[in-house]
C-alpha cells in the first residue's frame, strides 16, 4: 500500500494545546488491556551469544530498513510503553463507588470486553474526529452500563461517564513498563521518537505523569488523525507529519493487526514487541547489531572503490 497525499489538518505537538481539557477527548481503550493482562518479560540474559540475539531479533522484524538509514520509531501506547496499574473492571468500579453504585469487577471486565466488541470500526476521515472523540467513549460506557447497571438514570449515567474520562487520565492509573524510561533516554539522542496510538488528547496528560513526553517529538493520537489502527491512512499521515518516507522508519507495538500488519503494509519497518517473549531491551540489542552491519557494508563497499 502507497500512502496517498492528504491535507495537514492534525494536531500533533507534544505539548497540551491551548484550549484543551481533561473534559475533552475520549480515552480508545485497546482491545489488548482485557484480553491479555500485561507482563514484563524477564530481561535478555547477558550471557546469550550474539548470533543468537541477533537472529532472534530478526524474528521479531516485518521488514528490514535497506535503502534509507532509519531516522524515526514510532511507538504504540497501550501495552507497549505502559499498561493500567489495574483491571479495566477495578477502575469501573472505583468510579463506581464515586457515584454510589458498588459494581462487581469481574462482572464489569466481561461487560467492558462484550462492548468492545459491538463497537464496530470506523473509516478514516479527513481532520480530527468529533469532540475528540467523546461521543464514541459515551457509547462505548452505555454498552457496559446496559450490562451491570440498566436502571440507573440518565443523569447517574452522565456522571458515571464524566469521572470515569477523566479518571483514566490521572496520575496512578496508568504505569511504565520496568525497562522503558531507560530505553528511550538512549534511542531519544538517536531517532525522532514519536507515539502512534488509538488514544485521544488526554494520551499526553498521561505521558507526562509518566514522566516520558519529554521524549517524543510528536504524539500522534487517532482521534486527532481522524484515522484508526488497523487502518493504514494513521501511519501515512503520520509520516507526512514528520517528512519521512516508510522505510526510514520503525514502528514498535505489540498487537499483530493494530501495529505489526497495518504498519508493514505501509511500508515501515516493525519490531513485534511479545511482553511474554522479549521487551524492549531487545529493541535496543537489535539496533544495535543492524547498526554494526550497516558500518561494515559501508566499509565493504568503501574498500571495494579502491
Amino acid at each position: 500500500m502507497r500512502c496517498k497525499r492528504a491535507p495537514s489538518q492534525w494536531s500533533t505537538a507534544k505539548g497540551v494545546s491551548g484550549g484543551t481539557s481533561l473534559r475533552r477527548g475520549v480515552s480508545y481503550f485497546t482491545e489488548r488491556i482485557v484480553k491479555n493482562p500485561p507482563v514484563t518479560a524477564p530481561a535478555t540474559k547477558i550471557a546469550i551469544s550474539v548470533k543468537t540475539i541477533f537472529h532472534r531479533s530478526i524474528a521479531f522484524m516485518a521488514t528490514k530498513n535497506k535503502e534509507k538509514r532509519l531516522k524515526a520509531i514510532f511507538f504504540d501506547a497501550v501495552g507497549t510503553l505502559f499498561y493500567l496499574s489495574k483491571t479495566v473492571g477495578d477502575h469501573y468500579a472505583l468510579v463506581g463507588l464515586e457515584v454510589g453504585l458498588t459494581l462487581d469487577a469481574q462482572q464489569l471486565d466481561r461487560a467492558f470486553f462484550t462492548a468492545w466488541k459491538r463497537m464496530r470500526p470506523r473509516a478514516a476521515i479527513i481532520g480530527p474526529r468529533e469532540n475528540d472523540d467523546k461521543g464514541w467513549w459515551r457509547e462505548l460506557v452505555d454498552l457496559v452500563l446496559d450490562q451491570v447497571a440498566p436502571s440507573l438514570s440518565e443523569p447517574d449515567r452522565d456522571n458515571f461517564f464524566e469521572i470515569a474520562y477523566e479518571h483514566f487520565a490521572e496520575a496512578g492509573v496508568w504505569e511504565l513498563y520496568p525497562e522503558v524510561f531507560g530505553v528511550l533516554e538512549k534511542l531519544e539522542p538517536r531517532f525522532q521518537l514519536a507515539v502512534i496510538s488509538n488514544f485521544d488528547g488526554r494520551l499526553r496528560f498521561i505521558l507526562e505523569h509518566l514522566g516520558i513526553s519529554k521524549f517524543f517529538a510528536h504524539v500522534f493520537v487517532s482521534s486527532e488523525i481522524g484515522a484508526d489502527k488497523p487502518n493504514p491512512e494513521i501511519f501515512c499521515r503520520a509520516l507526512k507529519i514528520v517528512q519521512l518516507e516508510p522505510n526510514q522508519v520503525l514502528h514498535v507495538g505489540d498487537d499483530a493487526e493494530r501495529d505489526w500488519k497495518a504498519a508493514a503494509a505501509v511500508g515501515l519497518s516493525v519490531f513485534k514487541l511479545d511482553r511474554e517473549k522479549n521487551s524492549l531491551r531487545d529493541l535496543l540489542v537489535f539496533l544495535e547489531l543492524m547498526g554494526r552491519l550497516d558500518s561494515k557494508q559501508s566499509l565493504k563497499g568503501r574498500c571495494s572503490t579502491d
